[in-house]
C-alpha cells in the first residue's frame, strides 16, 4: 500500500484527479474515525477542512510518509476546531460491541481492523487521552509506532507503550462489559411482583341471615 499511495501522491501532484480521489478513499474511513474521537460530531467538517488544505498544499508536498503528513493536518485542524469551540474533544459514538484485543504480543499490531469499528471509540474516548490517541493512530489510522511518533511529537517507543497500555485496558473493559451482559437478572430486582394467582379460589364468604 505504501508504494501505491507513494505513486497516487506522485500522480496527483502531476494533476491526475483520479489519483487524488484514490489518496481520499485510501485515508478518509481512518482519518474519519480519528477525528470523531477528537471532535464528535464534527468530524464531517474537520475533515473536509482537512482535504482542502491537502488539496491546496500537496503540490508543496516533498516526500516522506503520505499518510502521516495528511493526518497532521487534520489533527492542527481538529486543535483549532476545538480552540474554536473552546471545549475538549468529545466522543458521542454508542457503544455496540469490541473484539478481542490484548495479548502477549504487539496488541497495536494486532488489533487493525477490530479497533477501526465505530463501537470501539466509545470505549477509547475512556481511556487516558495519551493512550487513547496512541491507539488510534496506530490501530485506526495504521501508522508504526515511528511515525505515529513524529505526529504526536513523542518517541516511537513512547507511542508503541501508551498503544499497548490502551489496548489492555480495552480488554479489561470489554471484560467488565461482558461480564454485565451475561449476568442473570435478579428476580423482584426493579421488576414489581407479578400478582399471585392461587389455582383453588376459596369459596366467596357468605354472610349468615337472620330468621
Amino acid at each position: 500500500m505504501t508504494g501505491e499511495l507513494s505513486r497516487a501522491v506522485e500522480a496527483a501532484q502531476a494533476g491526475d484527479e483520479e489519483a487524488f480521489r484514490f489518496l481520499y478513499r485510501s485515508l478518509q474511513p481512518g482519518l474519519l474515525r480519528y477525528l470523531t474521537a477528537l471532535v464528535g460530531a464534527d468530524a464531517e467538517d474537520v475533515a473536509s477542512e482537512t482535504w482542502l488544505q491537502v488539496a491546496r498544499d500537496l503540490p508543496n508536498f516533498t516526500g516522506g510518509e503520505f499518510r502521516a503528513w495528511a493526518v497532521t493536518i487534520a489533527r492542527n485542524r481538529a486543535m483549532d476546531h476545538l480552540r474554536r469551540q473552546r471545549r475538549r474533544p468529545a466522543l458521542s459514538v454508542p457503544v455496540q460491541e469490541l473484539s478481542e484485543l490484548a495479548g502477549d504480543a504487539d496488541t497495536a499490531e494486532r488489533a487493525g481492523e477490530t479497533i477501526g469499528t465505530e463501537a470501539a471509540l466509545a470505549m477509547i474516548a475512556s481511556l487516558p487521552p495519551r493512550e487513547a490517541e496512541a491507539v488510534l493512530l496506530r490501530a485506526v489510522v495504521g501508522l508504526d509506532a515511528e511515525t505515529a511518533g513524529r505526529v504526536l511529537g513523542r518517541r516511537a517507543g513512547a507511542v508503541r507503550t501508551a498503544a499497548h497500555r490502551g489496548l489492555r485496558r480495552l480488554a479489561v473493559l470489554l471484560d467488565q462489559r461482558a461480564e454485565i451482559t451475561a449476568m442473570p437478572a435478579v428476580p423482584g430486582d426493579g421488576v414489581p411482583p407479578r400478582p399471585r394467582t392461587d389455582p383453588y379460589p376459596s369459596a366467596p364468604h357468605s354472610e349468615p341471615v337472620d330468621g
